[in-house]
């Protein structure tokens, strides 16, 4: 089994700064596609980055020169340093671990973190 585990939400006025993190622990042999996706009340769940194991990033356009997604393979660990915050910003985020190589099953997996909250006043 794989868990993902979030930390870094909280409270931030706008213009401020936070860094999500989230590692990934279990019986892992690679992790293709790590990254990090948002769900504010009311709205469907959306992708805000993903950061392949080559370093290779994609951003959604809301958060470009924002948002910097970061990883650290040999800790199966991404980031999220988010900055200039804006109240909109406010979602629960969950981490995202896709095509994974576990050695207990055969095939790859994906799997979510359970959730931290940001929120963002104005």
């Amino acid at each position: 089994q794989v868990q993902l585990v979030e930390s870094g939400g909280g409270l931030v006025q706008a213009g401020g700064s936070l860094r999500l993190s989230c590692a990934a622990s279990g019986n892992i042999i690679r992790i293709n596609t790590m990254g990090w996706y948002r769900q504010a009340p009311g709205k469907q769940r959306e992708l805000v980055a993903v950061i392949s194991s080559g370093g290779s990033t994609n951003y959604a356009d809301f958060v470009k020169g924002r948002f910097t997604i970061s990883r650290d393979n040999a800790k199966n660990t991404v980031y999220l340093q988010m900055s200039s915050l804006k109240p909109e910003d406010t979602a629960v985020y969950y981490c995202n671990a896709d095509e994974v190589v576990v050695n207990t099953l055969p095939g790859k997996y994906r799997y979510w973190g359970q959730g931290t909250q940001v929120t963002v006043s104005s």
